[in-house]
């Protein structure tokens, strides 16, 4: 595989010759969120001068867009007497363009100016297919129809994928990107991303595919190189979910939604929720409910770090998102999501691909990050009660 690294200022427009020199190339794909890389390179002078806030990477592999985004940290320089180039070295890290719109939060108004946002709104909707959803919550925030302040110069939306299916959501001075997470979650599991296309950064949704029966790793193929398996309880089986109080009056809706079958193989375990609306007439309380039985209802976490072989690349035969097959050494197979795809390479030794399969919790600390997102929604909808 050949790889080619370019740099363009925020217009997208390349910046001198492809670099060369550079070594410990390090790119991490991420599903449904911002990719994270970095790049060591000799700190030419001509190279320096296209380190500058603004500036882009883009990683080409094999002739494709591997990543394409902003420089979160352009020019971390070292130098000692002892540097055999005489310049010293630079390591350049940097994201897709995913990190560009993780920088938006979810405006209530999104027509409105700050000043002019009101403060007992929240953006709704109600039946909403997630792509739908999440292409308007993306165009109307950072995109075409956000407000001229506000908007991503370049982005615009991909071709319409037909994924997801209809649920809720509610938001309110939210991370966008996490809006986006509980809608892709509680609408079908779908995936966004965004692609550098010639002059443009295209955003869009997908279906990630069902892969288990041409996508298996395993010792005996030669592609699995290691793996962390675990089987426990789920945190919560049914999701109890309170409406708000209605106005002048003490009533208030109550919803409750089940997974029974996780219950059935363990037991009950109950949560409640604020689901931050009146009643289900859209049904919100549903989907707040949907979302925490998909956030917590995890039994088997699955840590894997495959390789790419001739037979199965990552990217060629499967992609982000999508399920695969893992058969563990001892004899059981378990499928699980791809979360996460890194490629690594030296000038010297050439480069390789890897994989994470496996639930959400094999990439994050689940604690932490479930309290986290829980705390803002939570703090989101304190904020309109004031």
């Amino acid at each position: 595989m050949a790889l080619t690294l370019l740099i363009t200022d925020a217009d997208l427009e390349v910046q001198g010759d492809p670099l060369t020199g550079w070594s410990n190339l390090d790119v991490t794909l991420k599903f449904n969120e911002p990719a994270s890389g970095s790049v060591t390179l000799p700190a030419y002078p001509e190279v320096m001068q296209q380190l500058v806030p603004g500036a882009r990477m883009v990683v080409i592999r094999d002739g494709s867009i591997w990543c394409a985004g902003p420089m979160e940290q352009p020019t971390d320089y070292s130098w000692d007497i002892d540097s055999a180039n005489g310049v010293g070295q630079v390591t350049v890290t940097f994201s897709d363009d995913l990190a560009t719109i993780a920088g938006h939060i979810t405006w209530p108004e999104p027509t409105l100016t700050w000043a002019g946002q009101h403060g007992d709104t929240w953006r709704t909707f109600t039946a909403t297919n997630a792509e739908t959803l999440i292409r308007t919550l993306v165009t109307e925030n950072c995109g075409p129809g956000a407000l001229t302040a506000r908007r991503i110069p370049h982005l615009a939306l991909d071709t319409v994928a037909g994924a997801g299916s209809a649920t809720a959501l509610s938001t309110r001075f939210e991370p966008i990107l996490e809006a986006c997470r509980r809608a892709a979650a509680a609408g079908g599991g779908i995936g966004f991303r965004t692609r550098q296309d010639g002059g443009q950064i295209k955003f869009g949704c997908y279906a990630p595919a069902d892969k288990t029966a041409t996508a298996r790793f395993s010792t005996g193929l030669g592609n699995l190189r290691g793996l962390q398996y675990s089987q426990t309880a789920p945190t919560v089986t049914h999701a109890l979910v309170a409406g708000n109080e209605t106005e002048g009056s003490s009533i208030r809706t109550f919803v409750e939604v089940a997974d029974s079958t996780a219950a059935a193989a363990w037991w009950r375990v109950e949560r409640y929720v604020d689901g931050g609306a009146e009643n289900d007439t859209t049904g919100e309380l549903t989907a707040a409910g949907t979302t925490e039985i998909a956030e917590g209802a995890a039994p088997v976490s699955l840590a894997t770090v495959t390789v790419d072989t001739d037979d199965l690349q990552a990217g060629r035969d499967f992609g982000l998102g999508d399920k695969v097959a893992v058969a563990l050494p001892h004899g059981l197979q378990v499928t699980d999501v791809v979360r996460a795809i890194n490629l690594q390479a030296t000038a010297n030794e050439g480069e390789r691909v890897s994989s994470v399969i496996g639930s959400q919790d094999a990439t994050t600390d689940p604690r932490t990050v479930r309290l986290i997102r829980t705390l803002t929604r939570r703090l989101g909808r304190l904020e309109t009660r004031r």
